[in-house]
């Protein structure tokens, strides 16, 4: 048995042999952390090697495995469809946000219909796991809880169990007695998920693994911890509003970018089927500067709102401030309004604001948000049954955007008459039932025909 003494950054995982203040990889200061690791020439090692040598690809027989599904209908879909026998799932977010509420949950439904299911917590006692699940209803009896923080321990009680979802909450906690360093640290991490997936892979077992994050919202530990596993979801939401937004970073079985909507009541998370309604619900109909856009997320359309305010200024800069949307983005529609729509924007402080804390990351809103402030600037509201998506070209020129008809499906099914959209996209769809379309060329036009 060897011992091997070793600097590791834990913000990056860089290695060294000598103390260093600062680290020369990630330039973190006061990260670089003495640890012991013992090695022992490869033995004990995992591996997912199956003994076979190369093959064509062509006559390997690709599986067809049946999902298991939660019956929570948001999370099934965020997860390609339901999750996949001996996949890695890693979630992520803020504490408090309801990552272990959503687990056990889901781990209810699981245990009714793939028993059993093994949850192991390395933050609560066994005891505290029953309060919480007292409150939220769970009472499968094929739900096996145990209280465990040592990697040794818990291969245990997998074998002596055999379940068919395992779930650790969280990954940094856990240990293993080959390492001397402490819970949480790379080498801990490294070694612990290498053995956890090395497991799930060989026996089958569909896992979830909870991840602390760090102050900037990224998962803590090292980012290869993120390459190991199959499926990367983050936990999002405030602690103002009452939903929470599971979204899909990585998945190896689905489409990422996809989203689950979660509304928090007593009882814990409840999947939310129309968010669109949701976001939707407290939106003003008479006052200036709200819009509706269709945005997309993932392959899910939604429905949201779009608020601007542009009030004049005496100050020599004024601002330009933006809420759910890039900043840098509206900055430049602002200018664009300016120079290729002629309206006065110089001496207006700008707000933008995307309502309920949602945020838009494609393009296709710029159309929305140039109507929110022609609508604000004018102090003139739109029509309220009016849906907008678009993007605008620095000439002014509106641009289309992809999946046309899987947002106006969105707006038709809540109740909207009239869709502004680009003029190529209103050419490529022609007339669409029960709702008006307005073909925008150029910003000008959209303040003639609002």
């Amino acid at each position: 048995m060897k011992e091997k003494w070793v600097y590791v950054c834990q913000q990056c995982a860089q290695q060294y042999s000598k103390w260093m203040g600062r680290c020369q990889e990630c330039g973190a200061w006061n990260s670089v952390v003495e640890e012991r690791e013992l090695r022992d020439a490869g033995k004990g090692k995992a591996s997912l090697a199956t003994g076979e040598g190369p093959q064509p690809i062509a006559d390997i027989v690709a599986q067809n495995i049946p999902r298991l599904l939660s019956d929570i209908s948001e999370l099934d879909n965020v997860l390609g469809g339901g999750l996949v026998p001996g996949s890695v799932v890693l979630l992520g977010g803020e504490p408090g946000i309801g990552k272990s509420t959503i687990l056990l949950q889901a781990a209810d439904q699981y245990a009714k219909a793939h028993p059993p299911v093994l949850y192991v917590s390395g933050e609560e006692s066994t005891g505290q796991i029953a309060l919480r699940s007292s409150r939220l209803g769970v009472e499968a009896k094929n739900l096996l809880v145990v209280s465990e923080t040592s990697l040794e321990q818990i291969q245990n009680h997998v074998d002596k169990v055999k379940p068919k979802i395992l779930i650790l909450d969280s990954v940094q906690t856990i240990y293993s007695t080959k390492l001397d360093s402490q819970p949480g640290s790379v080498g801990q991490l490294r070694e612990c998920a290498h053995q956890i997936i090395s497991l799930a892979k060989s026996k089958d077992i569909a896992t979830f693994l909870v991840g602390h994050v760090t102050k900037d919202g990224a998962i803590a530990g090292p980012k290869v911890l993120e390459h190991m596993v199959d499926v990367v979801l983050y936990f999002e939401g405030s602690s103002s509003q009452n939903f929470r937004l599971l979204r899909s970073i990585k998945n190896r079985f689905g489409s990422t970018n996809e989203i689950g909507v979660f509304e928090m009541v007593g009882k814990g998370l409840r999947p939310v089927p129309n968010p669109s309604e949701l976001f939707l619900s407290e939106r003003p109909l008479t006052i200036p500067g709200s819009v509706i856009v269709a945005s997309l997320e993932g392959t899910r359309p939604l429905l949201l709102e779009v608020q601007a305010l542009a009030s004049s200024t005496s100050l020599a800069m004024p601002r330009r401030t933006a809420i759910g949307i890039d900043p840098n983005r509206v900055a430049l529609l602002v200018a664009i309004l300016e120079k290729r729509g002629g309206f006065r924007l110089y001496d207006q402080d700008v707000y933008v604001n995307v309502a309920g804390g949602m945020r838009i990351n494609e393009p296709a809103a710029d159309l929305a948000v140039t109507a929110a402030l022609i609508s604000s600037y004018a102090n003139k509201a739109v029509s309220k049954d009016s849906v907008f998506f678009g993007e605008v070209g620095l000439g002014g020129e509106v641009r289309s955007v992809p999946q046309v008809a899987t947002r106006l499906k969105e707006a038709q099914r809540i109740g909207l008459k009239r869709a502004y959209l680009p003029k190529r996209a209103c050419d490529e769809i022609g007339q669409v039932k029960g709702i008006q379309l307005i073909p925008i060329e150029h910003i000008q036009d959209l303040d003639d025909k609002m």
